[in-house]
């Protein structure tokens, strides 16, 4: 099971949306509080590209010295159709400053320093500290997930309906009553698929082992649809 910390530093560096909420910019629509990118420094810190005129960089300007506090929101909406579709949120809480001279003309970056994370996710709620948060790894699958699942769920969909033949007679009924499978969230220890039918469920199918890279991903794909087949 990934770490909470992992979770959320995957949400970080995800395509994910989200929002800056600083105190004092409530006026301010929720597209001129979005950052266009997101990336996380060598020491945890998060950087958001802002536009140079936009209402965070000036309320970070103003402040100068002073710390302005601020919650980067980030919202993980599974990139298939399904019931419940948003898979988690996670929280970011820091101090906001200015960086100068990292982003384009026209362009302001801006240096979230993390003082408490907490996410709530398919996984469930947990807080994350700021020095795991930044000793965390992003999950390897994290920038080809959204593009995974999609081509599993186009390409493969009777395959993926084929797992439920590994899961045998469930507490609250039988695996029969679905009638739909597909793929919900996917990362480097295994495959979270949402049957819907007269029950709604996720259920978990776990990798032999951790996969790395998009190579290990096929393996651990194929080795779980052979043995869904069986």
């Amino acid at each position: 099971m990934p770490s909470a910390a992992e979770r959320t530093r995957t949400l970080v560096q995800s395509t994910c949306s989200a929002v800056l909420l600083i105190t004092g910019l409530e006026g301010a629509r929720p597209d001129q509080l979005m950052p266009a990118g997101r990336s996380v420094g060598p020491d945890g810190e998060v950087y958001l590209d802002f536009p140079a005129d936009s209402p965070a960089v000036r309320a970070a300007t103003h402040a100068q010295d002073d710390e302005l506090a601020a919650v980067l929101e980030i919202t993980d909406v599974a990139p298939v159709s399904v019931p419940n579709r948003i898979r988690g949120r996670a929280w970011i809480s820091g101090w906001l400053t200015r960086a100068p001279g990292l982003a384009e003309p026209g362009r302001m970056m801006l240096r979230l320093e993390v003082g408490e994370a907490s996410v709530d996710d398919l996984w469930g709620a947990s807080a994350v500290e700021a020095e795991d948060f930044a000793h965390a790894a992003a999950d390897p699958l994290v920038a080809h997930e959204a593009e995974l699942l999609q081509h599993l769920h186009a390409a493969h969909g009777d395959q993926v309906q084929e797992l439920c033949g590994l899961l045998g007679e469930r507490e609250h009924g039988s695996h029969r009553s679905a009638e739909r499978a597909v793929p919900l969230a996917l990362d480097r220890f295994g495959l979270r698929v949402r049957f819907d039918g007269e029950l709604c469920f996720d259920a978990r199918f776990d990798f032999p082992e951790p996969v790395r890279d998009i190579t290990g991903l096929r393996r651990a794909m194929h080795t779980l649809f052979q043995a869904a087949s069986h």
